[in-house]
């Protein structure tokens, strides 16, 4: 599923790209959103993963695909800073986090904040990956249902300074609507986890209403204003930093 070893910027670019398939793919399949028929099974480890494929009888899951794939060409290109995945009312966030590592990373697994400063081997990354899955999956086990219609939608924001003015990954269009978005009731931020190597740093965050958690650990909650602005997306970024 991932590669055995990174020692190069395109293997890394491989396990990022993957992480992020298979992320948006577990919260398509966890919330219902496709049927079977959609989606290809693949294992790390004991995790059974359900990852979308382009099934021609849901044009639905054919537009996800499309929307990753032009993820893949913004992350190649080393544009993008931020994926917003969300359901509309909004209801749930999902906010992935981009850094290109020029100088030697730090990696974050989860709770257990390890610092190496010698590259990062194999083994934790793939340790790391399966633990922001697998509370992925915890997470979303926890959260109420959504409501019977919804509208799903991604954007994705730039890094301003690199980024071309009229760049357009395949599959998206320029969006010129207000960047605020709301929530009617009082969300939270839930901590999903973060992956890093010598070349990328992918972090994962799920913001939902309250009363939409179930049982989830304390130490993953953080609550939030109502408003989330694009400028204060990553809410402890400054505390984790």
């Amino acid at each position: 599923l991932f590669p055995t070893e990174i020692t190069t910027k395109q293997q890394s670019v491989v396990l990022v790209e993957r992480l992020l398939a298979v992320s948006v793919s577990c919260i398509t399949y966890m919330r219902g959103l496709f049927p079977e028929s959609s989606y290809g099974t693949r294992y790390l480890d004991d995790l059974c993963l359900k990852i979308l494929r382009q099934d021609k009888s849901c044009l639905g899951s054919l537009e996800i695909v499309k929307w990753i794939q032009g993820c893949f060409d913004a992350l190649e290109r080393q544009y993008v800073s931020f994926l917003l995945f969300f359901f509309f009312p909004l209801t749930e966030l999902y906010q992935f986090k981009f850094k290109y590592n020029k100088e030697m990373p730090q990696m974050d697994i989860i709770s257990n904040q390890v610092n190496l400063v010698n590259g990062v081997c194999s083994e934790d990354l793939k340790q790391a990956s399966r633990a922001l899955i697998r509370k992925l999956y915890l997470l979303m086990q926890n959260l109420g249902p959504l409501p019977n219609i919804v509208h799903l939608t991604m954007k994705l924001r730039y890094y301003s300074d690199v980024t071309p003015e009229d760049y357009q990954p395949p599959g998206f269009k320029k969006d010129d609507s207000p960047g605020d978005l709301w929530f009617d009731g009082d969300p939270v931020h839930l901590r999903v986890g973060s992956v890093s190597t010598d070349f990328h740093f992918m972090k994962v965050r799920l913001t939902t209403e309250k009363k939409r958690m179930q049982t989830v650990e304390s130490n993953v909650i953080r609550n939030s204003p109502t408003e989330i602005s694009h400028q204060g997306l990553d809410c402890d970024e400054e505390e984790e930093e």
